[in-house]
Protein backbone atom coordinates (compact mmCIF):
# COMPACT_ATOMS: atom_id res chain seq x y z
CA UNK A 1 0.00 0.00 0.00
CA UNK A 2 1.22 3.28 -0.69
CA UNK A 3 1.85 5.87 1.57
CA UNK A 4 1.93 9.70 -0.13
CA UNK A 5 2.76 11.79 2.59
CA UNK A 6 6.44 9.81 2.85
CA UNK A 7 7.02 9.76 -1.06
CA UNK A 8 9.92 12.04 -2.09
CA UNK A 9 10.31 11.24 -5.60
CA UNK A 10 8.18 9.70 -8.25
CA UNK A 11 8.60 8.62 -11.89
CA UNK A 12 6.29 8.69 -14.62
CA UNK A 13 6.85 6.79 -17.73
CA UNK A 14 4.70 7.43 -20.73
CA UNK A 15 7.00 7.35 -24.21
CA UNK A 16 4.77 7.50 -26.67
CA UNK A 17 2.42 8.99 -29.04
CA UNK A 18 1.01 12.95 -28.56
CA UNK A 19 -2.55 11.70 -27.45
CA UNK A 20 -0.93 9.00 -24.78
CA UNK A 21 1.29 11.64 -23.16
CA UNK A 22 -1.45 14.27 -23.01
CA UNK A 23 -4.00 11.95 -21.16
CA UNK A 24 -1.15 11.78 -18.56
CA UNK A 25 -1.25 15.11 -17.68
CA UNK A 26 -4.61 14.84 -15.34
CA UNK A 27 -2.57 12.36 -12.88
CA UNK A 28 0.31 14.35 -12.82
CA UNK A 29 -0.95 17.56 -11.54
CA UNK A 30 -3.53 15.44 -9.27
CA UNK A 31 -0.93 14.23 -8.09
CA UNK A 32 1.08 17.31 -7.32
CA UNK A 33 -1.48 19.48 -6.69
CA UNK A 34 -2.36 17.01 -3.44
CA UNK A 35 1.08 16.15 -2.25
CA UNK A 36 2.99 19.19 -3.12
CA UNK A 37 6.40 17.78 -1.34
CA UNK A 38 7.00 15.32 -3.86
CA UNK A 39 9.09 15.56 -6.56
CA UNK A 40 8.06 14.27 -10.00
CA UNK A 41 10.00 13.54 -12.97
CA UNK A 42 9.08 12.83 -16.15
CA UNK A 43 10.48 10.46 -19.05
CA UNK A 44 8.99 10.56 -22.30
CA UNK A 45 10.53 10.32 -25.95
CA UNK A 46 12.34 13.18 -27.39
CA UNK A 47 9.62 14.52 -30.26
CA UNK A 48 7.25 14.59 -27.64
CA UNK A 49 9.19 17.23 -25.49
CA UNK A 50 6.75 19.85 -25.81
CA UNK A 51 3.88 18.51 -24.17
CA UNK A 52 5.59 18.51 -20.77
CA UNK A 53 8.29 21.48 -21.74
CA UNK A 54 6.53 24.22 -19.65
CA UNK A 55 4.29 22.23 -17.49
CA UNK A 56 4.71 23.54 -13.70
CA UNK A 57 3.75 20.27 -12.03
CA UNK A 58 6.68 18.39 -12.80
CA UNK A 59 10.54 18.71 -11.74
CA UNK A 60 12.06 17.12 -14.00
CA UNK A 61 11.70 15.88 -17.35
CA UNK A 62 13.77 13.38 -18.88
CA UNK A 63 14.13 12.51 -22.74
CA UNK A 64 14.55 9.38 -24.25
CA UNK A 65 15.88 9.16 -27.90
CA UNK A 66 13.92 7.83 -30.51
CA UNK A 67 15.36 4.40 -30.96
CA UNK A 68 18.29 4.20 -28.17
CA UNK A 69 18.64 2.11 -25.32
CA UNK A 70 20.55 3.95 -23.23
CA UNK A 71 18.35 6.10 -20.47
CA UNK A 72 19.43 9.42 -19.19
CA UNK A 73 22.62 8.92 -16.65
CA UNK A 74 20.70 10.55 -13.86
CA UNK A 75 18.20 8.20 -14.07
CA UNK A 76 19.73 5.46 -13.74
CA UNK A 77 21.74 6.86 -10.70
CA UNK A 78 18.66 8.07 -8.76
CA UNK A 79 16.69 5.99 -6.54
CA UNK A 80 12.80 6.69 -6.68
CA UNK A 81 10.57 5.88 -3.56
CA UNK A 82 7.89 4.83 -6.71
CA UNK A 83 8.23 4.17 -10.26
CA UNK A 84 4.50 4.74 -12.46
CA UNK A 85 4.83 2.97 -15.51
CA UNK A 86 1.56 4.17 -17.91
CA UNK A 87 3.74 3.14 -20.90
CA UNK A 88 3.30 -0.97 -20.08
CA UNK A 89 5.08 -2.86 -22.87
CA UNK A 90 9.02 -4.76 -23.63
CA UNK A 91 10.79 -0.88 -23.83
CA UNK A 92 9.28 0.31 -20.63
CA UNK A 93 10.11 -2.59 -18.56
CA UNK A 94 13.56 -2.77 -19.69
CA UNK A 95 13.63 1.11 -18.84
CA UNK A 96 12.45 0.05 -14.88
CA UNK A 97 15.30 -2.58 -14.88
CA UNK A 98 17.45 0.19 -14.85
CA UNK A 99 16.19 2.17 -12.42
CA UNK A 100 16.32 1.93 -8.64
CA UNK A 101 12.82 2.25 -7.13
CA UNK A 102 11.19 1.29 -3.55
CA UNK A 103 7.90 0.39 -5.43
CA UNK A 104 6.40 0.21 -9.30
CA UNK A 105 3.00 0.74 -10.58
CA UNK A 106 2.18 -0.12 -13.81
CA UNK A 107 -1.00 0.87 -16.22
CA UNK A 108 -3.31 -1.84 -16.36
CA UNK A 109 -4.20 -1.93 -20.79
CA UNK A 110 -6.47 -4.34 -21.00
CA UNK A 111 -5.07 -6.33 -23.45
CA UNK A 112 -7.19 -9.27 -23.91
CA UNK A 113 -10.74 -7.16 -22.96
CA UNK A 114 -9.38 -4.94 -26.13
CA UNK A 115 -8.36 -8.01 -28.16
CA UNK A 116 -12.22 -9.95 -27.10
CA UNK A 117 -13.85 -6.76 -28.57
CA UNK A 118 -12.22 -6.41 -31.89
CA UNK A 119 -11.62 -9.70 -32.86
CA UNK A 120 -14.80 -11.90 -31.22
CA UNK A 121 -17.51 -8.62 -30.41
CA UNK A 122 -17.50 -9.50 -26.89
CA UNK A 123 -17.30 -6.39 -25.44
CA UNK A 124 -15.76 -6.55 -21.65
CA UNK A 125 -15.09 -2.49 -21.85
CA UNK A 126 -18.65 -1.31 -21.75
CA UNK A 127 -18.14 0.24 -18.42
CA UNK A 128 -14.56 0.91 -19.17
CA UNK A 129 -13.61 4.25 -17.69
CA UNK A 130 -11.63 6.99 -19.83
CA UNK A 131 -7.74 6.65 -20.16
CA UNK A 132 -6.93 9.43 -17.58
CA UNK A 133 -9.23 7.55 -14.96
CA UNK A 134 -7.33 4.08 -15.85
CA UNK A 135 -3.69 5.76 -15.69
CA UNK A 136 -4.59 7.02 -11.89
CA UNK A 137 -6.14 3.43 -11.11
CA UNK A 138 -3.57 2.81 -11.10
CA UNK A 139 -2.62 4.04 -7.81
CA UNK A 140 -4.41 2.14 -5.12
CA UNK A 141 -6.34 5.17 -3.02
CA UNK A 142 -5.99 8.19 -5.43
CA UNK A 143 -8.64 9.99 -7.43
CA UNK A 144 -7.93 12.84 -9.99
CA UNK A 145 -9.12 15.80 -9.80
CA UNK A 146 -11.90 17.68 -11.41
CA UNK A 147 -10.16 19.17 -14.20
CA UNK A 148 -9.37 18.96 -17.85
CA UNK A 149 -5.95 17.78 -19.97
CA UNK A 150 -3.02 20.38 -19.98
CA UNK A 151 -1.13 21.89 -22.20
CA UNK A 152 1.13 24.75 -21.28
CA UNK A 153 2.60 26.67 -24.61
CA UNK A 154 4.54 29.60 -22.84
CA UNK A 155 5.05 32.75 -24.20
CA UNK A 156 4.09 31.69 -27.82
CA UNK A 157 1.65 33.95 -29.37
CA UNK A 158 -1.30 32.66 -32.41
CA UNK A 159 0.91 34.97 -35.07
CA UNK A 160 -0.21 33.23 -38.53
CA UNK A 161 0.87 33.46 -41.87
CA UNK A 162 -1.55 33.37 -44.61
CA UNK A 163 -0.93 32.92 -48.43
CA UNK A 164 -0.72 36.72 -48.82
CA UNK A 165 -1.28 38.08 -45.01
CA UNK A 166 0.41 37.86 -41.40
CA UNK A 167 -2.60 37.81 -38.70
CA UNK A 168 -1.60 38.92 -35.06
CA UNK A 169 -5.14 36.63 -34.46
CA UNK A 170 -7.42 34.50 -36.85
CA UNK A 171 -10.81 35.73 -38.05
CA UNK A 172 -13.31 36.26 -35.63
CA UNK A 173 -15.35 33.06 -36.96
CA UNK A 174 -12.63 30.52 -37.58
CA UNK A 175 -13.20 26.71 -37.45
CA UNK A 176 -9.86 24.34 -36.96
CA UNK A 177 -9.91 21.28 -39.26
CA UNK A 178 -7.00 18.56 -38.20
CA UNK A 179 -7.76 16.06 -40.77
CA UNK A 180 -4.67 14.03 -40.17
CA UNK A 181 -4.07 10.39 -38.61
CA UNK A 182 -1.75 7.63 -38.79
CA UNK A 183 -3.79 5.29 -39.95
CA UNK A 184 -6.41 4.99 -42.70
CA UNK A 185 -9.67 3.61 -40.66
CA UNK A 186 -9.32 6.31 -38.64
CA UNK A 187 -9.53 9.16 -41.08
CA UNK A 188 -12.56 11.00 -42.47
CA UNK A 189 -11.98 11.04 -46.38
CA UNK A 190 -10.56 14.19 -47.26
CA UNK A 191 -13.02 14.77 -49.79
CA UNK A 192 -15.32 14.94 -47.04
CA UNK A 193 -13.51 17.45 -45.14
CA UNK A 194 -13.15 19.57 -48.27
CA UNK A 195 -16.97 19.99 -49.23
CA UNK A 196 -17.58 20.39 -45.02
CA UNK A 197 -15.50 23.46 -45.77
CA UNK A 198 -17.34 24.73 -48.17
CA UNK A 199 -20.55 24.59 -46.36
CA UNK A 200 -18.84 26.48 -43.42
CA UNK A 201 -17.11 28.66 -45.81
CA UNK A 202 -20.98 29.49 -47.38
CA UNK A 203 -22.10 30.47 -43.84
CA UNK A 204 -18.91 32.82 -42.81
CA UNK A 205 -16.72 30.83 -41.30
CA UNK A 206 -13.28 30.96 -41.92
CA UNK A 207 -11.36 26.75 -42.22
CA UNK A 208 -8.02 27.39 -40.46
CA UNK A 209 -6.17 24.10 -41.34
CA UNK A 210 -3.68 22.31 -38.39
CA UNK A 211 -1.25 19.17 -38.84
CA UNK A 212 2.27 18.43 -38.16
CA UNK A 213 5.00 17.10 -40.61
CA UNK A 214 3.05 13.72 -42.39
CA UNK A 215 -0.35 15.92 -42.68
CA UNK A 216 1.36 19.03 -44.67
CA UNK A 217 0.85 17.46 -48.04
CA UNK A 218 -3.00 17.27 -46.89
CA UNK A 219 -3.24 20.31 -45.68
CA UNK A 220 -1.65 21.68 -48.32
CA UNK A 221 -3.90 19.89 -50.96
CA UNK A 222 -7.23 20.88 -49.15
CA UNK A 223 -6.31 24.62 -48.71
CA UNK A 224 -6.15 24.87 -52.54
CA UNK A 225 -9.53 23.73 -52.38
CA UNK A 226 -11.67 25.52 -49.24
CA UNK A 227 -11.91 29.05 -50.52
CA UNK A 228 -10.10 31.29 -47.72
CA UNK A 229 -8.64 28.84 -45.79
CA UNK A 230 -5.36 29.00 -43.69
CA UNK A 231 -3.33 26.11 -43.92
CA UNK A 232 -1.19 26.06 -40.69
CA UNK A 233 0.21 22.72 -41.20
CA UNK A 234 3.93 22.72 -40.06
CA UNK A 235 6.64 20.51 -38.71
CA UNK A 236 5.24 19.02 -35.68
CA UNK A 237 5.20 22.34 -33.53
CA UNK A 238 2.78 20.81 -31.28
CA UNK A 239 3.07 24.45 -29.54
CA UNK A 240 1.77 26.61 -31.97
CA UNK A 241 -0.81 24.24 -32.62
CA UNK A 242 -2.31 24.30 -29.62
CA UNK A 243 -2.20 28.28 -29.55
CA UNK A 244 -3.47 28.63 -32.67
CA UNK A 245 -6.38 26.32 -32.08
CA UNK A 246 -7.28 27.94 -29.10
CA UNK A 247 -8.60 30.99 -31.38
CA UNK A 248 -11.11 28.67 -32.83
CA UNK A 249 -15.16 28.10 -32.50
CA UNK A 250 -14.44 24.37 -32.39
CA UNK A 251 -12.14 21.80 -34.10
CA UNK A 252 -13.22 19.11 -36.38
CA UNK A 253 -10.67 16.00 -36.55
CA UNK A 254 -10.03 12.62 -36.02
CA UNK A 255 -9.84 10.12 -33.37
CA UNK A 256 -5.82 11.33 -32.95
CA UNK A 257 -3.17 13.07 -31.22
CA UNK A 258 -4.26 16.59 -31.94
CA UNK A 259 -8.18 15.60 -30.92
CA UNK A 260 -6.53 15.72 -27.16
CA UNK A 261 -4.32 19.04 -28.14
CA UNK A 262 -7.48 20.56 -28.88
CA UNK A 263 -9.35 19.04 -25.95
CA UNK A 264 -5.98 20.42 -23.95
CA UNK A 265 -6.84 23.90 -24.98
CA UNK A 266 -10.33 23.69 -23.96
CA UNK A 267 -11.76 24.44 -27.36
CA UNK A 268 -14.65 22.09 -28.69
CA UNK A 269 -14.42 19.46 -30.60
CA UNK A 270 -16.45 17.60 -33.50
CA UNK A 271 -14.42 14.00 -33.59
CA UNK A 272 -15.15 11.39 -36.34
CA UNK A 273 -14.42 7.27 -34.66
CA UNK A 274 -14.05 4.81 -37.25
CA UNK A 275 -12.52 1.68 -36.83
CA UNK A 276 -12.12 2.40 -33.36
CA UNK A 277 -14.92 3.12 -30.06
CA UNK A 278 -15.65 4.93 -27.61
CA UNK A 279 -14.81 1.85 -24.98
CA UNK A 280 -10.81 1.99 -25.58
CA UNK A 281 -11.07 5.04 -23.17
CA UNK A 282 -9.31 7.49 -25.79
CA UNK A 283 -12.56 9.74 -25.70
CA UNK A 284 -11.86 13.66 -25.09
CA UNK A 285 -11.82 14.07 -21.23
CA UNK A 286 -13.77 16.52 -19.67
CA UNK A 287 -14.15 19.13 -22.70
CA UNK A 288 -17.10 19.93 -24.80
CA UNK A 289 -17.65 17.43 -27.41
CA UNK A 290 -19.52 15.72 -29.89
CA UNK A 291 -18.24 12.01 -31.46
CA UNK A 292 -19.67 11.12 -35.20
CA UNK A 293 -19.73 7.33 -36.06
CA UNK A 294 -21.84 4.51 -37.56
CA UNK A 295 -23.29 2.33 -35.17
CA UNK A 296 -25.33 0.36 -37.42
CA UNK A 297 -22.28 -1.46 -38.30
CA UNK A 298 -21.24 -5.14 -36.53
CA UNK A 299 -17.26 -5.22 -37.84
CA UNK A 300 -16.97 -2.31 -35.43
CA UNK A 301 -13.96 -1.88 -33.73
CA UNK A 302 -12.03 -3.40 -35.90
CA UNK A 303 -8.85 -2.19 -34.33
CA UNK A 304 -7.42 -0.76 -31.29
CA UNK A 305 -5.41 1.59 -32.84
CA UNK A 306 -6.33 1.36 -36.41
CA UNK A 307 -5.75 0.04 -40.04
CA UNK A 308 -4.08 0.63 -43.59
CA UNK A 309 -7.02 0.01 -44.88
CA UNK A 310 -10.74 -1.27 -44.34
CA UNK A 311 -10.83 -5.26 -43.56
CA UNK A 312 -14.24 -5.45 -45.33
CA UNK A 313 -13.40 -3.39 -47.77
CA UNK A 314 -16.47 -0.78 -47.79
CA UNK A 315 -15.40 1.72 -45.32
CA UNK A 316 -18.62 2.43 -44.26
CA UNK A 317 -17.86 3.08 -40.43
CA UNK A 318 -16.44 6.96 -42.46
CA UNK A 319 -18.43 7.05 -45.43
CA UNK A 320 -21.87 7.06 -44.00
CA UNK A 321 -20.72 10.01 -41.44
CA UNK A 322 -21.64 12.19 -44.15
CA UNK A 323 -20.84 15.97 -44.53
CA UNK A 324 -24.17 16.92 -44.22
CA UNK A 325 -24.67 15.50 -40.99
CA UNK A 326 -21.17 17.05 -40.01
CA UNK A 327 -21.94 20.48 -40.96
CA UNK A 328 -25.65 20.52 -38.88
CA UNK A 329 -23.90 18.38 -35.53
CA UNK A 330 -20.92 21.64 -35.77
CA UNK A 331 -23.48 24.08 -35.86
CA UNK A 332 -25.12 22.35 -32.92
CA UNK A 333 -21.67 22.32 -31.26
CA UNK A 334 -20.71 25.58 -31.26
CA UNK A 335 -24.39 27.23 -30.96
CA UNK A 336 -24.79 25.15 -27.84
Amino acid sequence: MINYNTLNRILIIRLSSLGDILLSTPLVRSLKKKYSHIHIDFLLREEYRDIYKHNPYINKLFILERESKIIPEELSSTKYDLIIDLQNNFRSAGIKKKIKSEEVRVFNKRTIDKLLLVNFKINKLKDAEQIPVRYANSLENFQLDEERLDLFTGDIKPVIKGKEKKYTCLPARQVGFAPGSRHFTKTWPKDYYVSLGKKLNDEGYTIVLFGGKDDKDLCKEMSKEIPGSIDLSNDNDLLSTAVNMKECMAVVCNDSGLMHAACSMKVPVLAFFGSTVREFGFTPFRNKNLILENNTLTCRPCSHIGRAHCPKKHFKCMLEVTPELAFSKLIELINS
